[in-house]
């Protein structure tokens, strides 16, 4: 007789994550508005979120119907809204990331639908995102988190291998576009095995960076 295996992974609270230059809050739709400001932008969407150029919003109240589907949470997923921590800008909006397809039984976790303000494309903003989010996830027994993006985006698929992430594989026609054409996308995962040599990567990156305080650039 086989024994049923005790599940290990626990369905992390909705809390504030709080890091050194960013905090992650429980997406409302209070932070529509000022996440319009930050995101609703062609250089944006021209990578393939939303589903890609395309899905551009074209006004505010389209930014909102798009934003309040894209990040409904439910019970397996657990949608954050990206502020700036510390500094002039403390407390601004500057992105939107959602931890979700949670799967207690197997231990696996997806993040990703995540975009952030250009200005800070280069502030260190999704290194300490990542770092947060993964913190949480094996914190709360995961054992695997996917990572993936349009295959045709190479900028994201670097900043995914550069957290540490393995790359997978390609899931062919797995997406369509806002165009109605068909997305490939690229997969990655980390395993908790990897976690330690991942978090230690990512720490490192965040030092080197320095303790200015990220600035929203040109605003």
């Amino acid at each position: 007789m086989c024994e049923t295996r005790a599940v290990t992974a626990l369905l992390p609270p909705a809390e504030p994550l709080v890091g050194r230059f960013i905090r992650l809050t429980p997406f409302d739709a209070a932070d529509v508005p000022e996440l319009a400001e930050a995101l609703r932008r062609p250089e944006v969407f021209a990578g393939g979120y939303g589903g890609g150029p395309e899905g551009l919003p074209a006004d505010d109240a389209a930014f909102e119907r798009f934003a309040l589907s894209y990040y409904a949470g439910g019970p397996l997923a657990l949608p954050w809204t990206v502020r700036l921590h510390g500094g002039e800008h403390d407390g601004r909006v500057v992105g939107a990331t959602k931890f979700a397809d949670l799967d207690l039984t197997n231990e696996s976790a997806h993040i990703g639908w995540t975009a952030y303000d250009p200005r800070v494309w280069a502030g260190g903003v999704n290194v300490e995102a990542k770092l947060l989010l993964l913190g949480m996830a094996f914190d709360h027994g995961f054992g695997r988190v996917k990572l993936q993006a349009d295959s045709r985006n190479e900028r994201s698929r670097a900043a995914i291998l550069r957290l540490g992430a393995t790359f997978e594989g390609i899931a062919r026609r797995h997406k369509i576009r806002a165009d109605g054409s068909w997305r490939d996308s690229a997969v990655y995962s980390i395993v908790v095995d990897e976690w330690p040599d991942v978090r230690a990567g990512l720490e490192a990156r965040l030092v080197a960076r320095g303790d200015e305080p990220v600035q929203l650039v040109g605003a």
